[in-house]
């Protein structure tokens, strides 16, 4: 564990020294923000003390935001051959991979937290579900959370970080978007499964204050997919050279 935080610790020291944390998370809060108090649907047009439109904007936006944060992870490492340097020392392959994940989602997290303030204005304003306000963020993580492990699994497979980005992109859209889509073509079992598949579906489930263990299962298996495979890939590359 020691060694993943020192990965950790070094990924999040790169994102600070940077400009990307801090882009990152100025952006995230102005969309966010705009949307949830200016736009023509923001909370006092809707007259309701919730937090859905910050919810909407937010699967949006962190969707667009992790891939660019997760597209140099370990492709800048294939592109200068630091992943073998790393591998030759006593860290193994899943501690480089879970490091930089956790990096990578922490800075997400921070971006979250810059929102909490929401949460306590909405709270002084009405009456708040806070089940479903809660839940929400926690949605918003675990989506988070399997995204950053596609990200990183599509930062992997390449040493090109545009290649990289737009590759997760790809493979999320499908759990994004096309996989709701396309289950409304299908009934029965197909439908049922494609239906299962959409990030979309599992969210909303828990932005309702409901965590029911098959959203649980749904994105911890994502991300301990992309984990694995992005292992995979690493000990691959270096079995090869």
């Amino acid at each position: 564990m020691d060694k993943i935080w020192i990965i950790t610790k070094r990924e999040l020291a790169t994102f600070f020294d940077s400009l990307t944390a801090y882009v990152m998370i100025v952006i995230f809060l102005g969309l966010s923000g705009f949307f949830t108090w200016l736009s023509v649907n923001n909370i006092f047009v809707i007259g309701q003390a919730r937090l859905d439109v910050f919810f909407g904007i937010s699967f949006w936006t962190l969707f667009f935001f992790i891939p660019a944060i997760t597209m140099r992870s370990i492709a800048e490492e294939n592109k200068t051959g630091t992943i073998e340097l790393l591998s030759t020392k006593a860290i193994s392959d899943w501690d480089i991979v879970v490091g930089k994940f956790m990096a990578c989602l922490l800075l997400v997290l921070v971006a979250l937290l810059c929102t909490v303030p929401y949460y306590i204005t909405i709270s002084r304003l009405g009456q708040v579900d806070h089940g479903g306000i809660i839940g929400g963020y926690f949605g918003l993580l675990l989506v988070s959370a399997a995204y950053v492990s596609i990200g990183i699994f599509a930062s992997s497979i390449t040493n090109n970080q545009i290649v990289a980005f737009l590759l997760a992109l790809f493979i999320g859209i499908f759990f994004h978007l096309l996989f709701d889509l396309i289950s409304s073509t299908f009934k029965g079992p197909v439908g049922a499964v494609l239906e299962f598949l959409s990030a979309r579906v599992h969210f909303d489930s828990l932005s309702r204050g409901v965590i029911d263990s098959r959203d649980l299962i749904y994105f911890f298996s994502l991300i301990l997919g992309g984990l694995v495979l992005s292992t995979t890939m690493i000990s691959r590359r270096n079995w090869q050279n």
